[in-house]
């Protein structure tokens, strides 16, 4: 049968024609003559053509709906989703980022200008790249294809994202700081101090400052809005009130003092005064300002003397010598010694009885520090560096008796890699219950007595020898004025407490300082591990160079003349070599004051 594609084969035109075989289904027969069904299945053709219509309509809407599917799922962004008003819906990431960034530029002006902040009564301006104020465009297109948007909200609804703005946080509380200046105030912390014996309440006030997290999130917001931002100024009170401080002491710190508490050992009792209790017990307050009692154990032991020598045995480190020209272990003692831990829990129980005031400790092998194994690992085995002054007056005068103090103080110290010696920490106060006596100082731009003169000469050589040994300079200070008897610049003072010289075992290996000397001369030598090829100084001219004046002293025991000399400025360069090359050159300048003439007599009319 032929039939004509797009009309009827009774029409005639020039279109082709295509030749189509009919397909029969099963019991679908043409019909007789006459129009009538020869069998049962006429009426199936009728109901093949409904469910052929059926099935096309069926396909016409699923594919509207696959196509409406595609619309709304379209790109990366749902559909409908704005950004500071930019439309990021329907977009890929990166045709999202694309358009966000032409949104940030068209807002560059009110987002990259000054940014108005209050704080309390203050008004000031920020520039936001001084506090790394930004939107964060990846993160924000991120956040964006990741919003909530269900399947019809995707054809017909909307969403606003907020964008992620990064903040330095650090940075931006500096500066709110800055403009808040004197209106804040920091929190005073509750205390209880002892003055003798008496505890005296150191009430808590609170803090008026601001809280970090708020003021980042005020200040993004009104950065975005591109209005004056008032930042909130916060009280902040500490977690110990004034009530608690008052009942602190009615219930511990005067009983802990009211009187002396026993302390027995199987060595014997030992009686802590109430002295003693006060210089111990402390009260500490945390961060939030709550204030905990405690027994400090080492100030326990500070305050009690020799009085735990009857009971206890302190250990002895481990030290050594240098005998024969060659450092030698000289071994340390185990000691034993009341358990800090439980001493301090159980004193701090008894403190506010008024009754029963005794506490039992317990006696424990107490190990040194420093045990002759450890000291053996140390690479202490060759004299690395070393350095000698001249003192005059021979071992007679009082200053050259600090001197060797000083020296016999300090000799034989091991300073273990990583460790800092401070020479102030580690003679403590040099009184004359220390064996220091009074020779001359410099006070105030003139040598005056005081106890411990002299020590500076010690200062100076210890300074030099550990600057020669390559190791890292921590702390000091030349004189005011110079001295011919010190290498100019490359010298220290002391004085306690204010003014200290440290220095740093910056090497992998146990540093042992050795002190010796003559009637004239104090020689430090450190023993190590030889790591540097040399250590040199390299000096710089003198320069800006100024002239004493004389001055005029009134004549007495106190007046102490002196023949005066330059000032000048002048730089010294330590210059370290390793394998035949430079490693290090460090500048070390200093400035000399003109040391006046000083003359114990009238000033001449």
């Amino acid at each position: 049968m032929a039939v004509t594609l797009y009309g009827d084969k009774r029409l005639s035109d020039d279109r082709p024609t295509v030749q189509v075989t009919a397909v029969t289904w099963p019991g679908d027969e043409e019909p007789p003559p006459g129009g009538k069904s020869a069998g049962p299945t006429g009426g199936l053709r009728s109901r093949r053509v409904k469910l052929l219509l059926a099935g096309g309509l069926t396909a016409a809407v699923l594919a509207g709906v696959a196509g409406v599917g595609a619309y709304a799922y379209a790109g990366d962004v749902p559909r409908g989703t704005t950004v500071l008003g930019a439309e990021l819906g329907g977009r890929s990431r990166a045709d999202a980022a694309k358009e966000l960034r032409a949104e940030l530029e068209r807002r560059a002006a009110t987002l990259n200008g000054p940014l108005t902040v209050v704080v309390g009564e203050t008004k000031a301006e920020i520039m936001p790249a001084d506090v790394g104020l930004a939107v964060d465009v990846d993160a924000t297109v991120a956040a964006a294809a990741a919003a909530d948007a269900p399947p019809v909200s995707r054809l017909v609804g909307s969403r606003t994202v907020d964008p992620v703005v990064t903040v330095d946080a650090a940075k931006l509380d500096a500066a709110l700081r800055t403009v808040l200046g004197k209106q804040g105030r920091d929190m005073t912390m509750p205390a209880i101090i002892f003055t003798g014996t008496t505890p005296k309440p150191v009430y808590p006030k609170p803090a008026l400052s601001l809280d970090p997290d708020q003021s980042v999130q005020v200040v993004k917001a009104g950065w975005l809005a591109g209005e004056p931002v008032t930042v909130p100024v916060v009280e902040k009170a500490p977690a110990t009130t004034r009530e608690e401080v008052d009942r602190l002491i009615a219930e511990l710190a005067k009983p802990a003092v009211a009187a002396p508490v026993t302390l027995t050992t199987d060595k014997g009792s030992v009686s802590i005064p109430p002295s003693a209790i006060a210089r111990a017990l402390r009260f500490s307050a945390d961060d939030a300002g709550k204030l905990t009692p405690r027994v400090d154990v080492k100030r326990l032991r500070s305050a009690l003397g020799d009085r735990l020598a009857s009971i206890e045995v302190p250990p002895k480190d481990a030290g050594m010598t240098i005998s024969g020209g060659k450092p030698k272990v000289v071994p340390g003692r185990t000691g034993q010694q009341v358990d800090t831990a439980a001493l301090g829990r159980d004193l701090l129980a008894v403190l506010p009885k008024t009754e029963g005031r005794t506490v039992t400790g317990q006696l424990k092998p107490s190990e040194p520090e420093l045990t002759e194994e450890k000291l053996a690992t140390l690479g202490i085995k060759e004299r690395v560096s070393t350095f000698t002054t001249r003192f005059p007056g021979g071992l007679s005068s009082p200053r050259s008796q600090n001197i060797i103090q000083a020296a016999k103080d300090v000799d034989g110290t091991v300073v273990q890699p990583g460790e800092t010696f401070s020479l102030n920490g580690h003679t403590g106060e040099r009184g004359y219950a220390q064996g220091y006596k009074d020779a001359p100082v410099i006070v105030g731009g003139k040598l005056v007595p005081g106890v411990g003169g002299g020590v500076s000469q010690f200062t100076t050589t210890l300074f030099n020898a550990t600057y020669y040994a390559g190791l890292e300079d921590v702390e000091h200070k030349p004189h005011s004025f110079y001295f011919s008897r010190y290498p100019a610049v490359i010298e220290s003072t002391i004085f306690w407490p204010d003014l200290d010289f440290k220095f740093r075992n910056n090497t992998p290996y146990g540093v042992l300082i050795d002190t010796s000397w003559t009637a004239s001369t104090i020689t430090v030598s450190i023993w190590s591990t030889k790591i540097y090829d040399s250590v040199k100084t390299e000096y710089g001219p003198r320069r800006n160079i100024t002239k004493p004046k004389t001055v005029y002293l009134e004549p007495g025991p106190r007046c102490i003349s002196a023949v005066g000399s330059d000032g000048f400025s002048q730089d010294a360069f330590r210059v370290i070599k390793k394998d035949g090359k430079v490693v290090k050159r460090e500048k070390f300048s200093w400035t000399y004051d003109a040391e006046p003439r000083f003359i114990c007599a009238p000033e001449p009319s």
